[in-house]
């Protein structure tokens, strides 16, 4: 089923960006009015290993995190910060990663960078 984001991400790093209440929201939505920064995070695909010899016994799933912060000038290093902190947590977890965004959205002018992750998991 779905991969373990918020347990992944749930680290003392993290929350030293998005608090001890951490703000990680998943279906790629935060609250409105939610302080920056925060991470919001959906599934992209999740595929069953298949095999011809019984049922599925693992799952391999990519989910895009995306990391926001702003709207000031100066929180692009904030984002950063976390993107850091994100992939830190990834890494430790043995969940391979990669950055495929670094943007400031037009219409809030928050910055944002997306990482996708591939969560292998055992059923």
């Amino acid at each position: 089923m779905l991969a373990p984001v918020f347990k992944t991400l749930n680290t003392i790093a993290v929350r030293g960006h998005v608090g001890d209440d951490p703000r990680i929201y998943g279906s790629g939505m935060a609250p409105q009015g939610t302080p920056t920064p925060y991470i919001t995070w959906f599934t992209v695909i999740d595929n069953p290993y298949d095999q011809l010899s019984g049922p599925p016994d693992a799952d391999n799933g990519t989910v895009q995190i995306d990391c926001w912060a702003g709207p000031t000038d100066d929180q692009e290093a904030a984002c950063i910060s976390l993107a850091g902190a994100v992939r830190d947590a990834l890494d430790v977890a043995g969940v391979a990663n990669r950055i495929i965004i670094h943007t400031r959205e037009t219409d809030t002018k928050l910055f944002r960078i997306g990482l996708q992750a591939d969560f292998i998991r055992s059923r």
